[in-house]
């Protein structure tokens, strides 16, 4: 059963990330087209990061909280472990992101972001950084 929820778990986290590096790809391509002043592509822009944000992104991150809360109460000796409290500190910023994302969202529907694309290239590359630590984390287990 727990291989079920762990399989569960990463294809949610994929989707989760997939979506957590494309919002903020879409970002800088909006605040482009905002300096820009192309209303066409604004539009476009905005349609996007809605869909993405309500359709894939949040529900990907609760389904990835869900099966892995799942794991720990099916293996409650992780906590014990201190490789698991790092990963679990970095999930709790990575859904801090999430949020952030959803207020730039807002900012962006409401033509009150002042944020420049160069910004949000840099925002983009928040969660590679925490994808990284958080793989080396889970199947290292270094400590």
């Amino acid at each position: 059963m727990y291989l079920w929820f762990k399989a569960l778990h990463l294809i949610a986290m994929v989707t989760w990330f997939a979506a957590l590096f494309y919002l903020p790809r879409l970002y800088v391509y909006h605040a482009m087209a905002r300096d820009r002043g192309e209303q066409q592509a604004i539009d476009h822009f905005l349609v996007m990061e809605r869909k993405l944000y309500r359709g894939i992104m949040t529900p990907s991150m609760i389904a990835v909280l869900l099966f892995g809360g799942i794991m720990l109460v099916l293996n409650p000796g992780w906590l014990a472990q201190g490789w698991i409290h790092a990963k679990l500190l970095l999930v709790a910023l990575l859904v801090g992101y999430h949020h952030v994302c959803l207020i730039y969202l807002k900012q962006f529907a409401e033509a009150r972001c002042k944020r420049g694309h160069v910004f949000f290239r840099w925002f983009n590359e928040l969660p590679v950084i925490a994808l990284l630590i958080i793989i080396f984390l889970a199947v290292l287990k270094p400590f």
